[in-house]
Parts: structure tokens; sequence; C-alpha cells
């Protein structure tokens, strides 16, 4: 079952997603050491859950098997996220280079989408990541995402989504547009 993520989602949501991406670039980018991996995606996926889950778009299924964190268009998101300089410095580099790759008119943005290793390959993720995808075509407006991870271009395509940009550095990524 799909719902609209409440603040009482919130440990079993981030939990799922620290869990989910243990080697995603991105994340091992910021926390490359195994040590602060966990602490360091906890805080990170929290600080993401807590900025959208009051716009109501985040979707979750089963009570956080998978959760799809959707930015809505016109929110500014608060930046204070209490990590040490180096984390702070990848993220912002690769934020950097992320975000001159995203268009300047309103759209949609799927900021993390995760489901929990034990309940891959049963839909859940695709069935989140369609929740915000109906409701960027309700206001007629795109959707964007961006992975770091190559395997996911193809899993990303098959739902439909389209390579617009490919980024080098800091580390290689696909930004794509549905």
């Amino acid at each position: 079952m799909i719902t609209v993520a409440t603040p009482a989602d919130r440990p079993a949501v981030v939990r799922m997603l620290v869990a989910a991406f243990v080697t995603d670039p991105f994340l091992r980018l910021a926390f490359p050491d195994d040590a602060e991996y966990p602490a360091g995606a906890e805080a990170f996926f929290g600080h993401l859950f807590d900025q959208r889950v009051g716009h109501g778009t985040v979707w979750i299924a089963d009570g956080g098997t998978a959760a799809a964190l959707w930015e809505p268009p016109g929110i500014t998101l608060k930046p204070e996220l209490r990590l040490d300089e180096p984390a702070r410095s990848r993220m912002r580099a690769y934020d950097d280079a992320v975000h001159h790759a995203l268009p300047a008119e309103p759209f949609f943005y799927l900021g993390v989408l995760g489901t929990h290793p034990d309940h891959q390959g049963r839909g859940h993720g695709r069935a989140v990541m369609a929740a915000g995808l109906e409701e960027a075509a309700r206001q007629n407006l795109p959707a964007y995402l961006e992975t770091t991870n190559p395997g996911n271009v193809a899993l990303y395509e098959r739902a439909g989504w389209r390579v617009t940009a490919e980024l080098d550095s800091p580390l290689p990524v696909w930004v794509m547009k549905q």
C-alpha cells in the first residue's frame, strides 16, 4: 500500500534508506569511511525527509519498505546539515555540479528513491516513484532526478525517464527527465 509519509514514519524511512544506499557512489563520496557512513547517512536522509514531509511529497510503501522523497517546485530547502567540513565540502561540490545541469523552469525533483534490500524487485520503488510522477503530471510539470549509480540508468529508462545530461565530476552523474 502506498501512502503519504508523516513525521511518525521518519525512523522507518531513514533506517531503510541507510540500508538501501550502503554502496551508492554519492553516499560513499560523502561518507567514504565505513565507520562514518551509518551516522552520516542517517543525518543526511533524516534532513531530506524533514525538509519534504511537510509538503506531502514523501511517498512510502508498506510503512517504509520503499520511499520516494520528492521536492516540489517553489520550496526552499534549508541547507543546515550538521556534517564535518570534509563531508560538507564533498556534498557542496556535487550539488553545485548537478544543479547547473537542472532547468531554470519549475519541475518536480525526485531527490531520493530507495527500497530496502530485503524488498527489492517487488515493484515497491516503482510504485512510490509513480505517486510523485502522478502529482507532477497533475500540475503539468516535468520531473527530474539524478543518479550516480550506472546500474540505475537502465532501471529508470524502463520507467520512462531519459538522460538529459551526463556529468563527470566530482563523480559520474546522470541527470534524467520524465
